[in-house]
């Protein structure tokens, strides 16, 4: 595997400061954020310079019961020829559920989702993984995922679980150790154990990034400073292999480049200090034979109604099903719903502009009876149809306001930019000189 050294996750927000960061070997993107034909001029400064840039997809939902969808593939395979990269990386979940496996309506998580460690969703996995692998240009790793929600019935742990999967597919891993940290607190998951358990030799490279603990639970954020119990994750994994390449990842909030780069010299002193104490693990593992074809149809059409029902339960309201803690049900719908309306707002940021301090409580209003069935630019315009069609703005300014920015939106083409529309601008622009 080649060498990457140390990385920061490359944003807009921070490109200027990452080009100038010392010690940057390489960075990540996320893959649907950049376009293959128009690369930013930050990403093609650092490439001339010899920087490696990685692409990490976040909606193929490669552990959903459902084939992954060509179309997604191709994208990322044009993002990684684009980008020169050695390899791409996409997550160990799964991110909508429903539809023609289960007869049932489409739902969009927003966000990646734990599959359950059984046998049948590791069949289904591997099999989509295969998938993926025949249609990149370029080697895949996958990354585990932090979870606030364990599945009733496990039959796997996380370290078994991650070596069966590496070992039937030939997969890389991303081993993100701040999600396994999040999975010791919120899950009782004893992250050693999992280190213990895992084919090291597969590692690509390793995640690290910050979150914070709200009412008993860990909340991976990417916006919070890296805390010391994930750097002594990081130096006991170090101190079991020499990871090709370590990441520090930071999505919001972020801080002046000094802080950044100190949360780099961290990282890089918990790899040392691991490499200095490494010794030889041997841990006995074993390994099943691959499914058979027809067993793997059977375990997508199971997987594909488990999925769907702890899905539509977290953003559709309906029963929980069997086995689920409650508890922490409650905590990621909210979740769920808050980091939507953080997304509409971002990507539809005149919404909050409108609506004011009246935004947020309505947008998660909307949300309790509208799960998300596309993306999120749908899911703006279908929030502002919602609020136009319900009568839930009394201010007819207000009113005014939401449609305009509606029919400007909802058509194949903004409103603006319409040939009837630019010819009567421009003949009236011409009477008024008159």
């Amino acid at each position: 595997m080649e060498r990457l050294g140390t990385g920061i996750g490359w944003r807009p927000e921070i490109a200027d400061a990452v080009e100038a960061m010392p010690g940057i070997d390489w960075v990540e993107v996320v893959a649907e954020n950049v376009c293959p034909g128009h690369l930013p001029e930050s990403l093609e400064r650092l490439r001339a310079r010899g920087v490696t840039v990685v692409p990490h997809g976040v909606s193929l939902g490669l552990g959903g019961a459902e084939r992954p969808d060509p179309e997604r593939l191709r994208a990322l395979a044009e993002r990684a020829e684009a980008l020169g990269s050695p390899l791409v990386t996409e997550h160990i979940a799964f991110v909508r559920a429903g539809g023609t496996l289960t007869a049932s309506p489409h739902l969009e998580a927003g966000h990646l989702l734990p599959v359950p460690r059984t046998r049948d969703a590791l069949a289904v996995l591997c099999e989509n993984i295969r998938i993926a692998q025949d249609a990149l240009p370029v080697p895949l790793a996958v990354e585990n995922i932090a979870a606030l929600i364990s599945w009733p019935g496990e039959e796997l742990t996380e370290g078994q679980f991650l070596y069966e999967l590496a070992e039937r597919t030939g997969v890389r891993l991303l081993i993100d150790v701040a999600n396994l940290h999040t999975n010791h607190v919120n899950r009782g998951e004893d992250p050693a154990e999992a280190l213990g358990e895992l084919p090291l030799e597969a590692i690509a490279y390793v995640h690290v990034a910050g979150g914070f603990v709200r009412d008993g639970v860990w909340h991976d954020s990417h916006a919070h400073p890296v805390p010391r119990p994930v750097l002594d994750i990081l130096t006991d994994l170090a101190s079991r292999v020499s990871p090709p390449g370590v990441l520090l990842e930071r999505d919001e909030n972020f801080p002046e480049p000094a802080e950044l780069e100190g949360e780099l010299r961290q990282i890089r002193e918990a790899v040392e200090k691991g490499g200095a104490s490494r010794r030889a693990v041997t841990v006995a593992r074993a390994s099943g034979a691959a499914p058979e074809s027809t067993a793997t149809e059977s375990a997508r059409q199971r997987l594909a109604l488990a999925q769907t029902a702890l899905l539509s339960a977290l953003v559709a309201g309906t029963p929980v099903p069997e086995g689920f803690d409650r508890v922490r049900m409650g905590v990621q719908a909210r979740a769920l719903a808050g980091k939507r309306a953080d997304v509409v707002a971002k990507v539809a940021p005149e919404l909050p502009l409108i609506l004011g301090p009246l935004y947020r409580g309505a947008f998660l209003a909307y949300a309790q009876s509208r799960p998300m069935t596309s993306g999120y630019r749908r899911d703006a315009l279908t929030f502002a149809e919602h609020l136009l069609l319900e009568g839930r703005l009394a201010d007819a300014g207000t009113r005014r306001e939401i449609r305009a920015w509606w029919l400007e939106r909802s058509g194949p083409v903004p409103r603006s930019r319409r040939p009837a529309v630019r010819l009567a601008r421009a003949t009236r622009k011409v009477l008024l000189r008159r």
